[in-house]
């Protein structure tokens, strides 16, 4: 890769990962593969807990399990798609192969991707690395739209003839 291909692609360094798992053993292996792949993994066993440790701090992805006690991966998934903050960041089921019902709930719940227990790592790095690019290069859109709205205020602001302008132009 040139110098020039380097600039133009978002850092995925520090990237967070929310792992949603109820088994201890999946749970820790799923933590410490991500963590091999240079991720920073934050672990939880539901997805009770997912929704206090989403509030905290907002994940850059979530894999989920879709079989948990209280709450579904499924339902975790909607109630993090419903919520604006959190939209836009990507969630991945983890589901059982022959689980198609599983997989059609997840996709109506706005799940991003699908894996197949038992996980191939392999997989598992590209994917989450497509997924990551995708939602850092999301990121950097919401911070450009945010500088241009506040650059569009600052000269509106310096022109009274001009009050209230991109506020109309908005609606």
């Amino acid at each position: 890769m040139s110098s020039g291909d380097q600039a133009t692609r978002p850092d995925l360094g520090f990237r967070t990962i929310l792992v949603v798992e109820d088994e201890l053993a999946v749970r820790d292996t799923m933590t410490e593969a991500l963590g091999l792949f240079g991720y920073r993994v934050t672990a939880v066993d539901s997805a009770e807990a997912a929704l206090i440790a989403i509030e905290r701090d907002v994940p850059d992805l979530v894999l989920t399990d879709v079989h948990m006690r209280a709450i579904s991966g499924v339902e975790l998934c909607r109630r993090i798609k419903n919520d604006p903050r959190f939209a836009l960041v990507p969630v991945v089921i983890l589901t059982g192969v022959a689980d198609l019902a599983a997989r059609v709930a997840g996709l109506d719940a706005g799940a991003d991707d699908f894996f197949a227990k038992p996980v191939e790592f392999t997989e598992l790095r590209t994917r989450v690395a497509a997924l990551l690019r995708v939602k850092a290069l999301v990121d950097e859109l919401e911070n450009a739209e945010g500088v241009i709205g506040t650059l569009a205020l600052t000269i509106e602001a310096r022109d009274p003839s001009t009050n209230g302008h991109c506020e109309r132009l908005a609606m």
